[in-house]
């Protein structure tokens, strides 16, 4: 309370609260009055934060109530909260003054009695059915006589004697045992860590990897059997590379990791009767598969004795054949050497019939010289008259180009003449007074310089085609 109380009137003397006071008093009051206080409530709202502290509410049809669990509490719990969930929550209420809001910090949680369990079992096994992990096609089939059997269960109770008696008196093998616990807290993760572990042995290593598992526990009620229901233990199993059979409870309980195991057993009992066959009983097999196997080679033995002498029966004596064979060899013997004579001589006379055909290639080749003789002399004959027919020619050419020379023209007192840049000059007008002409004669050139007046230009006569019209007529 403030040490200064109001004086806003006389008619009063109630002291004034800052907020602060007045919450804390609030809190006081809750906590001393609600200290220990068990509520039933729907879980709605659930999360996880980073800190670990789990935050929800609790509902009904009435109202809602605010509840955390901390981080410490919340490994502790027997069971995982999740939305939907009807549970009874120990704890005490409180207030949290910094938002002015009443909650309760939950101390312990349990299900809200088997309908409610139901109910979550229920959802759980549809999830996870949708996510595939009870699918036929992942299950794995049990080894028919396994060495190592590998169980999860308690080692204090009646399942793993039992176990180990039907294992005793029908095949004897090894066991390796992982003790876990079987309800209560922690109980799932302790399995699901079990499972892990076996899986993770090393084949040939100084622990001997199973070839089967079996997770056992003896009946109770749903709330016992709770931690093989939950999620860990079921993903354990659907993850198992060793075939797995579950055996949890009676025949008549069920739990969501008999769907993920390779194969489900009743009881812990036939469950060790289905990991081995009876070794009696494989052994009476034996026996009988054995006597079967004599009985039938015999039977064949005998059949084929049968078919074989009657087969015999139908042969000739083979001294016979072997007579008829010698005898057979001898004329072949005494006809192989006459014909080898008889053939040399008829080859014989073959040869010499083929050398008397023979003609001998003197003559050819004296016939084919001389016609290489004749053929080579008129190749010469026809290159000598190719060559004259060309030199005349040829000097026929030249005669007609000498006589068709310029120089011939020069020779008769003609003159070429040029100008100065030595271009050739074909008319007198187009030499004009004091120009040097160059004036070549047949047998040299002289320099000459043109004297006297230009004479005029002769016109060019043009050539005028008459139109159509000047032509004249013809009648």
């Amino acid at each position: 309370m403030t040490d200064h109380p109001s004086t806003a009137g006389p008619d009063h003397n109630r002291p004034v609260l800052s907020v602060g006071e007045l919450s804390q008093a609030l809190k006081r009051h809750i906590e001393g009055r609600f200290e220990h206080t068990r509520v039933r409530g729907e879980i709605t709202g659930f999360r996880r934060a980073a800190s670990g502290h789990l935050y929800f509410s609790l509902k009904d049809q009435d109202a809602v109530l605010d509840a955390v669990c901390w981080r410490g509490t919340a490994g502790r719990l027997s069971l995982q909260p999740e939305d939907g969930v009807e549970v009874i929550a120990d704890g005490r209420v409180t207030t949290y003054p910094g938002r002015s809001k009443y909650q309760i910090v939950v101390e312990a949680m349990e299900m809200a009695g088997e309908g409610a369990l139901l109910k979550l079992l229920e959802e759980r096994r549809r999830r996870l059915a949708a996510e595939g992990l009870f699918d036929a096609d992942r299950k794995a089939a049990i080894p028919f006589l396994p060495e190592v059997i590998g169980v999860v269960t308690s080692p204090t109770g009646a399942v793993i004697r039992d176990i180990l008696h039907r294992l005793e008196e029908r095949f004897p093998c090894h066991v390796l045992l992982w003790p876990v616990l079987v309800q209560g807290e922690g109980a799932a993760e302790q399995v699901a860590t079990a499972i892990d572990g076996f899986n993770g042995l090393v084949p040939g290593g100084p622990v001997p990897r199973p070839d089967v598992l079996i997770v056992a526990r003896g009946g109770g009620s749903l709330e016992d059997l709770w931690a093989f229901n939950e999620e860990v233990v079921v993903r354990a199993a659907a993850a198992s590379a060793i075939p797995l059979i579950s055996a949890v409870g009676h025949e008549t309980d069920t739990t969501l990791i008999d769907f993920a195991a390779d194969l489900r057993a009743p009881t812990p009992t036939a469950a060790a009767e289905k990991a081995v066959p009876v070794r009696l009983e494989l052994a009476a097999q034996a026996g009988d598969m054995g006597a079967r196997l004599v009985a039938a080679i015999n039977r064949q033995m005998g059949d084929g004795r049968s078919r074989l002498e009657g087969l015999a029966r139908g042969l000739p004596r083979p001294g016979r054949m072997v007579e008829e064979a010698g005898q057979r060899l001898d004329d072949w013997a005494e006809r192989l050497a006459n014909a080898l004579a008889t053939g040399l001589d008829r080859r014989r006379a073959r040869v010499a019939e083929a050398a008397a055909r023979l003609v001998s290639p003197a003559p050819l080749i004296d016939h084919g010289q001389s016609r290489l003789a004749a053929e080579t002399r008129a190749l010469d004959a026809a290159v000598k008259a190719r060559m004259d027919a060309a030199t005349n020619a040829l000097a026929r050419s030249s005669d007609l180009l000498d006589s068709l020379s310029y120089t011939r023209v020069l020779e008769r007192g003609y003159v070429l003449a040029r100008d100065e840049a030595g271009h050739l000059l074909t008319s007198a007008g187009a030499i004009r007074p004091g120009v040097v002409l160059g004036l070549t004669f047949h047998d040299g050139e002289v320099r000459a310089r043109a004297e006297g007046d230009a004479p005029p230009a002769k016109p060019r006569r043009t050539t005028r085609r008459p139109a159509d019209d000047d032509q004249g007529s013809l009648l």
